[in-house]
């Protein structure tokens, strides 16, 4: 499945709920699912700056891909988390370079996080493109 795929079906998930209320629910339940990320890995390197919450990210490169560990200390931003792991986690930096976050309007998700929340959302998103670009070109 490719990112843009994966952006596909996550919209069509979101568009079984009748409301905001069940949305977040379901971005938290999300977040419950993501990995363990280790102690050690929570450095100022892999923090990420903008965000209300203590939020951090980890990658590799494996082989092609690059593969992202994160987390946070808050329910919500943990599952924003879970989201961006799910569209760009496991993908050629060129396919996450090429897969503008279109999601965040289709879900709307721009228009009801709160203001502080759009941000580290975007901080994240500016973390996972930047850390592509630096992957391509090293790669």
């Amino acid at each position: 499945m490719s990112a843009q795929q994966a952006q596909a079906e996550l919209i069509e998930e979101f568009s079984l709920f009748d409301n905001w209320m069940d949305r977040y629910q379901y971005i938290i339940d999300m977040g419950k699912q993501l990995p363990a990320f280790p102690e050690e890995l929570k450095s100022a390197e892999t923090k990420i700056h903008g965000c209300q919450s203590n939020v951090w990210i980890h990658h590799e490169r494996e082989g092609e891909t690059l593969h992202f560990l994160a987390t946070s200390d808050a329910a919500i931003v943990s599952g924003l988390i879970a989201v961006l792991m799910r569209i760009y986690n496991d993908r050629a930096p060129a396919e996450i370079i090429a897969t503008p976050p279109s999601f965040l309007e289709d879900l709307g998700l721009d228009k009801h996080l709160s203001p502080t929340r759009a941000n580290g959302l975007h901080a994240m998103l500016k973390r996972i493109f930047t850390l592509a670009e630096q992957e391509k070109v090293t790669g």
